[in-house]
C-alpha cells in the first residue's frame, strides 16, 4: 500500500513515517508545500531507518504529487492548515482514504485547552473540505510524537479510530495495528470526533505537570 504523509516533515508525520517504514513494507511518501524539504526529510528518515537495520525507500514530493500517488493520505499538518491542505490536493485524491490526526488547541497560563473550529471538530473540517467521494477517517490524535519518532522507544498505546465509511475505517485500523505497540479501537462515526480530539490537550497537560510522563499515551482496559 502507498501511504502519503502530507506535511510529513513535522513531528507526527515523521513519527508515522518512521514507524511504518520500520514495521511494515508499505511505500512511504512524504508530502510538503516545499518539495525540496520533503526530499531532504525523506533522506533523513531513510538514514534513521538504516541505522536501525532497515533498508527502505522513502520518497518526497510536493503535497499534490504525494496525494496523487497515495492509497491512504494522512493530514500530518496543524489544525489551522487542514482546510487549505485538503483544498490544495482535492483534485488528486480520487478514491484515496484521507486520515486526520489534527486537533484544535489553544494555550494559556493554565495549560492547553481543546479549541474546536465552528464545524465542531477538526475532522469535520477535513470532511467538509474533501470531495464528496473521499472517505475521511480520524486516527492517531493522542500519540506522543517524541515516542513515535524515537525508534528506541517501546510503547503500548491505543488509538481511537472513527469514520462513517466502514471499509475506509477498517483500512486505517489495519495500518495502525501494523505499528508495533499500537492498538486501534473503533469509536464509531465522525460525529464522535470531538470526544477523541479533546483527549489530546488533557494528555499534554498531564505530561507537562508530571515527571516521567513525557511519552504519555492512552490505554483502555
Amino acid at each position: 500500500m502507498r501511504i502519503a504523509l502530507l506535511g510529513g516533515t513535522g513531528d507526527i508525520g515523521k513519527g508515522l513515517a518512521l514507524r511504518w517504514g520500520h514495521d511494515t513494507d508499505h511505500d512511504i511518501i512524504l508530502g510538503s508545500r516545499d518539495p525540496e524539504k520533503a526530499r531532504a526529510a525523506a533522506d533523513e528518515y531513510q538514514e534513521t531507518l538504516a541505522e536501525h537495520g532497515v533498508e527502505t525507500k522513502i520518497t518526497g514530493f510536493v503535497n499534490e504529487m504525494a496525494a496523487d500517488r497515495a492509497d491512504v493520505a494522512v493530514l500530518a499538518v496543524p489544525a489551522y492548515h487542514v482546510t487549505d491542505t485538503v483544498e490544495a490536493v482535492a483534485e488528486k485524491l480520487d478514491d484515496t482514504v484521507l486520515v486526520t490526526p489534527a486537533v484544535g488547541m489553544k494555550r494559556d497560563d493554565d495549560g492547553f485547552h481543546y479549541n474546536p473550529p465552528p464545524a465542531g471538530s477538526v475532522s469535520a473540517l477535513a470532511a467538509d473540505a474533501a470531495p464528496d467521494e473521499v472517505s475521511v477517517v480520524g486516527a492517531f490524535h493522542n500519540l506522543a510524537a517524541a515516542g513515535l519518532t524515537d525508534l528506541d522507544t517501546e510503547f503500548d498505546w491505543d488509538t481511537p479510530v472513527f469514520g462513517d465509511d466502514d471499509g475506509a475505517k477498517a483500512t486505517v485500523m489495519e495500518l495502525a495495528a501494523e505499528i508495533e505497540g499500537l492498538r486501534p479501537l473503533d469509536v464509531g462515526g465522525l460525529a464522535n470526533a470531538s470526544e477523541v480530539e479533546a483527549l489530546t490537550p488533557l494528555l499534554i497537560n498531564l505530561a507537562s505537570e508530571n515527571e516521567g510522563l513525557h511519552d504519555l499515551g492512552v490505554k483502555f482496559w
